[in-house]
């Protein structure tokens, strides 16, 4: 049985956004299923603080916190067509960042034991300059930055399986050698970019790994991309620290996206992170919530991953994608497999 540590804050309901997908009922629904759920002994609970200005303002230029913090004394608005606030949406963000940065702090000082933010906005296509995707401020990667400054690691890990890319989080990362971002996603679609050509600059070069998958995309595929590419990379990288931005709209019930990944397939991924974090960094994974807008297959999924993270046994409510999936994509994975000299 393993310690598994959920960092929730009421405040993440207070960031409104009316009639939008991204809205305070997906973690009300998550909330409400982990209620429900028969979990794991091991599996607790703990509010998180907000985050600094200062750990935010690592990742984030002050005109970008300002914008928001501004945007949200006013009562709130639009940030973009896609992006929204409202008056406490502000506080909200840090709560959400806030979570991440514990989650993040606690496997560090916990060896063995794992943490997931479910927090709201989500955060990993906000970049250094802009908030966007539903995103306002990025948390994960504001959670690693704090990993790196005040925990001083070496090497962090951060494996992204929203369907959409996180852009944000390779922008924040993309010249940095001490941290190894690792995406996959739906290609062509929002926001456009994670090219499987994009992989880094500078001295961290090699170290943005992007593997654009076709819409149709089950578990087998993700289950190839992990085993293929996934895991020589994350095992090459030797990381002090594995951080998930784990969004669950790759699901095949999600209005929001063209994937046929199952629960099952996400339990899988995750307990191969598992696998790997005790394999080379004292079991120290930290989740954060990311996307997902089915909220049935979101709660159900959040559920059996945290079962799964607790060492339990999660069954999957939804089964299999009706229509079922694509699965070969061994030229695409093959060429990863050449850029990244796998």
């Amino acid at each position: 049985m393993k310690q598994v540590l959920l960092f929730l804050h009421p405040e993440c309901l207070a960031h409104e956004t009316g009639r939008h997908p991204e809205n305070p009922r997906r973690l009300e629904a998550i909330w409400e299923a982990l209620q429900r759920a028969s979990l794991p002994r091991g599996v607790s609970w703990a509010q998180p603080a907000p985050a600094t200005l200062e750990q935010v303002l690592r990742v984030h230029r002050p005109e970008l916190v300002n914008f928001i913090r501004e945007l949200a004394a006013r009562g709130g608005g639009p940030v973009d067509a896609d992006t929204v606030t409202s008056a406490r949406s502000f506080d909200a963000a840090l709560i959400a960042a806030g979570g991440a940065i514990e989650a993040v702090g606690h496997v560090l000082s916990q060896p063995g034991r794992r943490a997931f933010a479910l927090v709201r906005p989500p955060g990993h296509h906000a970049t250094p300059e802009r908030a966007m995707g539903f995103c306002l401020f990025n948390n994960v990667a504001i959670a690693v930055q704090a990993a790196l400054v005040e925990q001083g690691l070496k090497r962090v890990a951060i494996v992204d399986f929203d369907v959409h890319h996180g852009n944000g989080t390779q922008a924040a990362f993309a010249a940095e050698p001490r941290v190894l971002f690792c995406s996959l996603h739906q290609f062509p679609w929002y926001p456009g970019s994670g090219r499987a050509e994009e992989i880094g600059e500078g001295a961290a070069r090699g170290q943005t790994v992007n593997l654009p998958l076709p819409a149709g995309c089950g578990d087998a595929v993700y289950q190839a991309a992990f085993e293929r590419v996934v895991v020589p990379v994350v095992r090459r990288f030797q990381p002090e620290l594995i951080v998930a931005s784990a969004g669950f709209d790759a699901h095949w019930a999600d209005p929001l996206a063209e994937m046929a990944v199952s629960t099952t397939g996400f339990v899988t991924m995750v307990r191969t992170l598992a696998s790997l974090a005790d394999e080379l960094c004292q079991g120290r994974l930290a989740l954060s919530l990311e996307g997902g807008y089915d909220r049935q297959a979101l709660a159900s999924s959040v559920v059996a991953v945290t079962t799964v993270l607790a060492g339990g046994e999660p069954e999957d409510l939804l089964g299999p994608a009706p229509g079922g999936e694509l699965k070969n994509v061994d030229l695409l994975l093959d060429e990863v497999c050449r850029l990244h000299q796998i």
